[in-house]
């Protein structure tokens, strides 16, 4: 299985420098990620440089707290589309749902929502901060708001995803919003997990391989034993030919 399209590469250090982001965006085209997950102030920066290719700009709203106010939220969402954000993931207000204020909370959401228009919206619930009822709860705002995706984390608190905490979100949404992992999710064997028990994006700081290592390896083994296959035969041209692909 190749899970680079499941891959949001993610770098949202507010250290982050521009030499950052274009080794970030490289190393994005390099292994075909499904989008970088930025600041916005580096959303122009990296449109301009995955311009020529399928990697979208993903950028963060009311990040990593989700306390500010609403219109505060709303002006940085549209700000990012204008500057060619694809995606957008805006983070919950953990006081509103804490004070069990769920209009406040289906109001924030759905105002960024009508906003961005058909981007696609992702809301980080944070789930380190949150029991299981909260999460459910959570999840069902997010349906009532018509939201895109449910992720699990910013990354900035005490813990990230959990494969417990993806199962109850799928649980809860079933097929009406897709699930992004992410926090703490850092090898190829670790992404597998969080997609068979329903995650539809990952997201991660780490550079994944598309493929296992075992599975490269086995790859390269098969292709070795054809390419000897090849060169028993009388068929020079196609040997050739296999011999120029492989340079």
């Amino acid at each position: 299985m190749n899970i680079s399209k499941y891959i949001d590469y993610t770098l949202l250090k507010s250290t982050a420098t521009e030499h950052d982001i274009i080794e970030l965006c490289y190393n994005a085209r390099q292994h075909n990620y499904y989008s970088v997950c930025i600041n916005s102030c580096y959303v122009e920066l990296a449109k301009k440089l995955l311009s020529e290719t399928d990697v979208k700009v993903c950028t963060v709203v009311g990040f990593p707290l989700g306390a500010t106010a609403t219109e505060a939220k709303v002006f940085e969402a549209e700000k990012a589309i204008e500057h060619g954000a694809d995606e957008i993931d805006m983070v919950i207000n953990l006081g509103y749902l804490k004070s069990r204020n769920f209009t406040a909370v289906l109001d924030d959401i759905k105002s960024v929502k009508f906003a961005i228009g058909k981007t696609p919206l992702k809301v980080i619930l944070e789930i380190s901060e949150l029991n299981k009822n909260e999460i459910i709860e959570a999840c069902e705002i997010c349906l009532n708001a018509d939201v895109d995706f449910i992720k699990t984390s910013t990354g900035s608190t005490k813990s990230g995803a959990t494969l417990t905490a993806v199962k109850i979100i799928k649980k809860t949404v079933k097929n009406q919003a897709k699930i992004k992992a992410s926090g703490g999710i850092s090898d190829f064997e670790t992404v597998l997990k969080y997609i068979e028990v329903g995650a539809d994006r990952i997201g991660t700081s780490s550079q994944i391989e598309g493929k296992s290592k075992s599975q490269q390896i086995r790859n390269t083994r098969i292709y070795k034993q054809y390419l000897e296959k090849m060169n028993k035969t009388d068929d020079v041209s196609i040997t050739n030919s296999v011999k120029k692909l492989q340079d």
